[in-house]
């Protein structure tokens, strides 16, 4: 389907840089990271008709830069889609062992009915979600990529019925890896579509990325017009699909930014900047190619 701070932006003294130039020269990953361009604040999200008013937490790639991280820094084949990324302050993408990021998506699929809400059972669904992952997992080696196993929820779906935000986390277990996979997911509902935030990382970093997808969770929005109380049933589209098959990731099955990524998260395996760096709490990132239902 399956998120650093910002090393370049810290104020440093002539003798500081000039003592810190051939340590970062020797560091592909951080001069990286020293060449993205990050920005905060308010960002504009055109293709979605949404804003994000950023909090000093966190800072924003934009998509051409987002597709670089994704690409030639953790390793996965081009053509993400995404509209950016958003990267927290406290960790840097130079560090293999504690980096996470927000990847951004729009779908624009039309108006996704939350009239399911209150009737849908989480448990049941999640079963049928790790039957899924099982019947799909003879495909998956057939490929070339390691099975996949729902272990559960590691946030249980919760809907705000009056932001018409959702999110929850899954716990997965990967071939190969040396650690379980966290896939934090929220998803905001527009007027015609919805917006993706996913955070992927080791099941260890859940404390950390729990308080930083919540507080990211309020800093996005869309723009007057295109929220979800604009939508006009005489006029609009509706989506063929309603809350349960948004969790059980059907838009990523479809088009998402999961089915374009190649699974990598191979147990202890970090490869250098030139062959692609594959970085997050201790093993590497896993954007799946293909969903785990």
């Amino acid at each position: 389907m399956r998120v650093f701070a910002l090393m370049f932006a810290l104020v440093l003294s002539p003798l500081v840089c000039a003592q810190e130039a051939p340590e970062a020269a020797d560091d592909p990953a951080q001069a990286f990271v020293d060449s993205l361009r990050f920005q905060d604040g308010e960002i504009a999200l055109p293709s979605a008709r949404a804003t994000l008013k950023l909090p000093p937490s966190f800072r924003y790639l934009d998509a051409a830069d987002a597709e670089r991280v994704l690409t030639e820094l953790w390793g996965n084949p081009p053509g993400s889609q995404s509209l950016g990324m958003l990267v927290p302050v406290a960790t840097s993408l130079a560090d293999p062992d504690n980096s996470w990021a927000i990847v951004l998506q729009y779908d624009n699929d039309g108006y996704v009915s939350d009239e399911d809400a209150k009737d849908i059972d989480y448990q049941e669904l999640l079963e049928d979600m790790q039957e899924g992952a099982r019947d799909s997992n003879p495909e998956r080696k057939r490929q070339g990529y390691p099975a996949i196993e729902i272990v559960g929820w590691a946030e249980s779906p919760r809907y705000d019925s009056g932001t018409h935000k959702m999110h929850w986390a899954k716990e997965l277990s990967v071939d190969g890896a040396s650690e379980h996979t966290l896939n934090y997911d929220v998803r905001v509902l527009g007027r015609s579509g919805v917006l993706t935030m996913r955070a992927i990382a080791g099941i260890s970093q859940l404390s950390a990325i729990k308080p930083g997808m919540s507080e990211a969770l309020g800093a996005v929005d869309f723009n007057q017009g295109a929220r979800y109380a604009d939508f006009n049933p005489n006029t609009d589209h509706v989506a063929e699909y309603g809350l349960a098959a948004l969790v059980a990731g059907g838009i990523a099955a479809k088009t998402g930014l999961l089915s374009k990524l190649l699974a990598l998260l191979i147990a202890g395996k970090k490869l250098v900047i030139g062959a692609f760096v594959l970085l997050a709490a201790g093993v590497s990132k896993l954007f799946g190619k293909k969903t785990e239902s």
